[in-house]
């Protein structure tokens, strides 16, 4: 057959005949040579030059296709030892103490004047009305319009009605703890219900199943937990993940801590979803979980979650959709008018799906969901002890003892709202997500990333530097999020801006801030938006990383006070 072949190429193909006398002239004399190279060795010596070459090869395969590839490795590699250089040494030390400097006085400039902070606990306890008034006192610090929808994401406020039924339910249930579910039955019903109403809004089946969690980030990461577990007991020493570059950071949050290697695959540079080709191509014998979202917190996208299960029953690994951000939403989005590619576990191959209830679900903040198809997957969430001397110790989750009042809060929102309310507050959010961004589309110098369904809408420019945008609107009063590779910020729309008059005030000020950008768009960002933009450049990774250390250990430095925002420290 293969004869025949061949015989059919050489009279079809012009040239073949000529290509194929080249290559086996080259085979031979690359066997020539691999024969005279080998003549006089023993084989002892062949098997382990042969070794050696194949761990060679593998080695130059990984360092150039796997991973970030080869160029970018080697700039990093030529930064470090760049940085070995005393004098580079001594000049980024200088450079990264004078940014912690300004860190601090940036939080200074947080503080009211005469304020400082309580460094040992009052010898005298407050009355009640003493700590309100400096409670008020510390909230009066705060600065940016956050219930007037001037901030990106952030609030997700659901109305002063739902407030005032929260503080109630809080109170009544803010001694539980659902680690001791034999002494609260309530909680245990209440985050039962919980679980189940939003197996319901995911279609989940019969067998489906979850865990209510503190918050997207330990949703994520339980998921990583269980599909690491299901991979270790299936004999992969080594587990991997593929996940889209534009996943959440808590799935790389969850491979420093359970000893999982990420495989990052980039976006489709037009559509702005994962490229589900590229994904394949990095599945391996190791590989114990797929990721999709839906939608990413960059660019608001919808991964296609269909394609991704496909790969996920084809090789029999997992796929998580992580639905954080906008799960509330998508989840009511047909219903409200706005129909959707599937995303839930509809769709046969969906493992489990992340959720945020304390987002668009208007729940308070610490509280989220984690969903399985089946309780076999759940099973490898538990952390389960059977001899420690205090007893048989196990919990669902990463937590032991957990707020009940959170968890009570949570059920209370639901409640609340009803599907009714949820489709009613999803139509308002998609209503003005859409406004703004076909109004965004329209102002000269700026565009929209990808085609953006639910709640995100990111831009950019190729005119001028994005973050100049930025920080023009914050000197209005708005606080959006800025975002890189590539370079761009967002709006994350809440319930707060489809009050009247929100979004047509963002895209008045986002237009007389880009317009008077354009009078000189060759004029770079300055200040921490500058910084922002710089820090991208830099090859090696980890000099940006000790300069957020340094805004990690701000955050907890109370050696500072009102006066060093003017320059004088104390």
């Amino acid at each position: 057959m293969a004869s025949e072949s061949l015989k059919t190429l050489r009279m079809v193909v012009p040239g073949f005949k000529f290509f194929e006398d080249t290559l086996w002239h080259a085979l031979e004399w690359m066997r020539m040579k691999v024969n005279g190279v080998c003549a006089d060795m023993e084989a002892w010596q062949i098997v382990l030059l042969s070794a050696a070459l194949l761990l060679l090869a593998q080695w130059l395969w990984e360092f150039f296709w796997c991973g970030e590839g080869g160029i970018a490795k080697l700039k990093k590699g030529t930064f470090r030892m760049a940085r070995k250089i005393p004098y580079v040494k001594r000049q980024i030390a200088a450079e990264v103490s004078k940014t912690a400097h300004s860190m601090r006085q940036g939080f200074a400039k947080d503080l009211k004047p005469g304020m400082s902070f309580v460094r040992r606990l009052p010898t005298r306890g407050h009355s009640s009305a003493e700590v309100c008034a400096l409670a008020e006192e510390y909230k009066s610090m705060d600065t940016v319009e956050i219930n007037r929808g001037r901030a990106s994401g952030t609030l997700y406020n659901g109305g002063e009605e739902l407030t005032d039924l929260n503080a109630r339910i809080y109170k009544m249930f803010a001694w539980t703890n659902p680690l001791h579910s034999e002494v609260f039955p309530d909680i245990r019903k209440m985050e039962a219900e919980v679980v189940k109403m939003c197996l319901t809004m995911f279609n989940g089946g019969p067998e489906s199943c979850g865990t209510m969690t503190s918050g997207g980030t330990e949703s994520i990461m339980l998921a990583c937990k269980a599909f690491r577990d299901r991979a270790v007991n299936r004999g992969i020493s080594r587990p991997e993940m593929v996940i889209p570059r534009s996943a959440h950071a808590a799935f790389e949050k969850a491979c420093q801590t359970f000893n999982i290697l990420a495989r990052i695959v980039h976006a489709d540079s037009i559509t702005m979803k994962v490229d589900v080709r590229q994904m394949e191509k990095l599945i391996n014998k190791n590989t114990c979980m797929l990721v999709g979202s839906a939608p990413d917190f960059p660019m608001g996208m919808i991964d296609p979650i269909e394609d991704i299960a496909k790969l996920g029953i084809k090789y029999d690994i997992p796929v998580h959709v992580d639905a954080c951000l906008g799960g509330f939403l998508i989840a009511f989005m047909e219903k409200a008018g706005f129909p959707l590619p599937l995303f839930d576990f509809r769709i046969p191959g969906v493992s489990s799906i992340s959720c945020d209830t304390h987002k668009y679900g208007f729940a308070p903040k610490g509280s989220s969901v984690i969903l399985y198809a089946n309780n076999e997957l759940r099973r490898y969430q538990f952390y389960i002890i059977t001899d420690w001397p205090g007893g048989i110790y196990a919990t669902p989750t990463l937590g032991g003892s957990r707020p009940g009042a959170i968890i009570a809060a949570c059920w209370a929102t639901m409640m609340y709202f009803g599907e009714e309310g949820y489709i009613r507050s999803t139509a308002d959010i998609i209503n003005t997500t859409r406004y703004i961004r076909d109004s965004l589309r329209e102002i000269p110098g700026l565009f929209v990333y990808g085609e953006p369904l639910v709640s995100v809408v990111t831009v950019g420019s190729l005119d001028f530097d994005i973050f100049r945008l930025k920080s023009g609107l914050e000197e209005l009063g708005w606080n959006l999020n800025a975002l890189q590779f590539p370079s761009s910020i967002h709006l994350c729309c809440t319930l707060l801006h489809t009050k009247p008059g929100i979004a047509d005030e963002f895209i008045s000020d986002v237009r007389r801030c880009t317009a008077k950008i354009m009078a000189n768009p060759a004029e770079k960002a300055s200040g921490m938006a500058a910084m922002y933009g710089m820090s991208q450049t830099i090859p090696d990774r980890s000099l940006v990383g000790e300069l957020v250390m340094e805004f990690l250990d701000a955050l907890y430095d109370t050696s500072y006070s009102a006066s060093m925002s003017n320059g004088h420290t104390q």
